[in-house]
């Protein structure tokens, strides 16, 4: 339990215990936290005074358990007490200490109210705060995961399975009335069919399937496959009960034909297990359906007559017909304006149904049209489990002006409208810098980290000068030889030079040496000196792991990498958990990541979380330029929608904007309040 909470909220929950526990046992918990890089609140520390030497030494075995792998720590940590609870620090040293703490958790307070106060930092960086959770708090995550109107990362959906297995039938109490994002529900039916017995937990799914989509979704969900459908499953031989189940749920749909011809290879294969011959009787519109994409018989299905219409100029009839579809006439939209003869007539019909398009499709085409014309590229990340993007040059004819601020203006009044009925905000301050944040629309793909970020967002890199890259990795079946790179380029683009493993020095980079085999797990490091860097012209600086061996990632037991801020390269060791200011695991089925770039203009870092494609005989930084250079002017010039415009719609539609933090009812910030890193929060309730 407390492992999800403190990776999700920075909570941990305790309840009151026996006592006996000192101040000093307390502050060596506090002072063994902040060396991993996290530090206790106020609430959390005086609970744990409550607690016996006994109990506190399992919440500090604990704490070390869950926070250690959160930042890498977990490979090279050295306990500071290693006989805790026996040995102590003195009582004057221990009051000192936990002083310190408390002085630092309260100027952090008065910093928010006065920004011209400066925070003193322990050890000279932040310190990620843990405070004290409750339980209604914890099973807020499954209700909030549920409710999520996007895509949910792998570690999204193994903490919603945890919930399911654990609560088994008390997770319905948990559970929203409605689950919105298609590929969530499958995966929570089929949790629920396979962990949850009993007629409650059946009906529960029979009430929320209700498209042959749906049916397939769910289909592949029962045998472990991708729910988003981008790859083809290898379907299970099913039971009679799962045969009777999946064909009743699609003999309700209707007439599934349509739906069915979407994804006719999937529907065949799925077709072979279900048998729907033996259920002709009961399910006599599925078994036809099912002839129809057997037998190839004739049929005429809605997107066909769309792109017929198009081919063939027809965009009026094009619009009406998918007026009928809100979801897709909004994704069509940008074509129908710069194609149509009659631009207003096209907004006038989206206007009628626009308010029956989900908010993450608006806030994306909102995001689209605002950048129009503002970016030589185009980037897509398509559906699916792999961190691919797609790019290529925006070569869209132009939409008039007067149109796209009609298309931008109706869907912000859209939002607006649908936001309105929300309870109320009251006083709102935004943060400026939320205008660097992404909103968390389609995290699939994305890799556990440290902080949870979305790619494309943007934060500010620490004052320290020097940063440290990592990469750490084990050896899978085979030998691995994972390599840490680093590529240089100037502000337009032009590639300058790299640190790699046959190039260890350069511009102000240093590598500490390549490492070919690593069978009890193996280290790379990158020193880079941003001034030096930012002297020699240099503007991005763009990190890159490659399997050299050729070993995809997800079949190595663990490999990992991330960033230290120093004030020193040479003081510490080579790996201090205190200094990490972010780090992801390397899990996909890739050979090459990309996944930050160092912004040394704007002193940023750009979350970028990506693979490479291709196969280069040799999988060196060097044989991937192209791909890295492509990468990067597509990653800075991304078109996404921003966390400050969804605050700021919803503050408009809910309440009222103010000028100072203090005068809020409603925070909106970094570190206050509703922050970017609050994605189930986000997911759930802003979209």
């Amino acid at each position: 339990m407390n492992g999800i909470f403190l990776r999700r909220c920075r909570k941990f929950a305790v309840s009151p215990g026996e006592g006996g526990a000192s101040l000093a046992q307390v502050a060596m918990v506090q002072k063994e936290t902040e060396q991993l890089g996290f530090v206790l609140s106020e609430a959390l520390a005086e609970r744990l005074l409550t607690l016996s030497p006994e109990q506190l030494a399992r919440v500090l075995r604990d704490l070390r358990r869950h926070l250690a792998p959160m930042t890498g720590a977990h490979r090279e940590h050295r306990p500071l007490f290693p006989d805790f609870p026996a040995g102590s620090l003195a009582l004057d040293e221990a009051q000192l200490y936990q002083r310190a703490v408390l002085h630092y958790l309260t100027l952090q307070r008065l910093r928010l109210q006065d920004p011209s106060l400066p925070a003193p930092l322990l050890h000279h960086r932040q310190p990620l705060e843990i405070d004290l959770g409750t339980q209604e708090e914890f099973e807020r995550i499954c209700t909030r995961l549920a409710a999520s109107r996007t895509s949910l990362s792998a570690d999204d959906k193994a903490d919603l399975q945890w919930f399911v297995r654990q609560y088994r039938d008390k997770v319905l109490d948990l559970l929203p009335e409605e689950i919105p994002f298609k590929e969530n529900l499958a995966l929570i039916a089929a949790w629920l069919l396979r962990f949850v017995p009993g007629e409650r937990a059946e009906r529960f799914v029979d009430q929320r399937i209700g498209t042959a989509t749906d049916v397939l979704r769910l289909a592949v969900a029962l045998c472990d496959g991708d729910v988003s459908l981008a790859e083809p499953c290898r379907f299970k031989g099913f039971k009679r009960r799962e045969r009777r189940r999946l064909l009743a749920l699609l003999e309700a749909c209707g007439d599934p034909t349509e739906d069915m011809r979407r994804w006719p290879e999937r529907w065949k294969r799925l077709g072979e297990g279900l048998h729907p011959g033996d259920y002709r009787s009961q399910c006599p519109r599925t078994w036809q359906a099912f002839q129809v994409l057997r037998e190839g018989l004739p049929f005429s299905g809605f997107n066909g007559q769309v792109e017929r219409d198009l081919e063939t100029g027809r965009v009026e009839a094009a619009s009406q017909r998918l007026a009928t579809r809100p979801g897709e006439m909004a994704r069509r939209l940008d074509h129908l304006l710069r194609t149509s003869p009659q631009p207003d007539a096209v907004l006038k019909q989206f206007a009628e149904v626009a308010q029956q398009v989900a908010t993450p499709v608006l806030l994306q085409a909102l995001a689209q049209f605002e950048h129009r014309g503002h970016a030589p590229l185009r980037t897509f990340f398509p559906k699916g489990d792999a961190a691919r993007a797609w790019t290529l040059p925006d070569r869209r004819a132009p939409i008039a002006p007067e149109h796209l601020a009609d298309a931008i203006a109706l869907i912000r009044a859209t939002l607006v409208a649908r936001f309105a009925s929300r309870p109320p905000l009251g006083r709102c301050y935004l943060a400026p810098e939320l205008a660097d944040r992404v909103v968390p629309l389609a995290q699939r793909s994305a890799s556990r980290s440290l902080r949870t970020l979305v790619r494309g967002s943007r934060m500010p890199l620490p004052e320290s000068r020097y940063i440290r890259l990592f990469l750490w990795w084990t050896n899978g079946h085979s030998r691995t030889d994972i390599d840490l790179s680093t590529a240089f380029f100037d502000g337009d683009f032009v590639y300058r030079d790299l640190v790699a493993y046959y190039n260890l020095h350069g511009y102000g980079g240093h590598h500490s040496g390549d490492i070919v085999d690593a069978p009890q797990g193996a280290a790379e490091f990158i020193d880079l000196d941003l001034q030096l860097l930012r002297d020699k012209g240099l503007r991005f600086v763009v990190p890159c792991v490659n399997s050299y061996t050729n070993q995809p990632y997800c079949d190595l037991p663990e490999c990992f990498a991330g960033w230290m801020a120093r004030s020193d390269v040479d003081s510490g060791e080579a790996f201090e958990a205190r200094t990490v200011e972010d780090r992801l695991d390397l899990s996909a089925n890739q050979q090459t990541c990309l996944p930050f770039i160092i912004d040394l203009e704007q002193r940023c870092i750009l979350w970028t979380d990506i693979g490479l494609g291709g196969y280069p005989r040799w999988n060196n930084v060097a044989n991937n330029l192209s791909g890295i250079s492509l990468m990067l002017r597509a990653m800075t010039s991304l078109a996404a929608p921003d966390l400050h415009t969804l605050f700021a719609l919803h503050a408009e539609a809910r309440g009222s904007r103010v000028d100072r933090p203090e005068q809020a009812d409603t925070l909106f910030g970094l570190r206050e309040g509703i922050t970017p890193f609050d994605t189930d929060r986000i997911r759930a309730e802003f979209l």
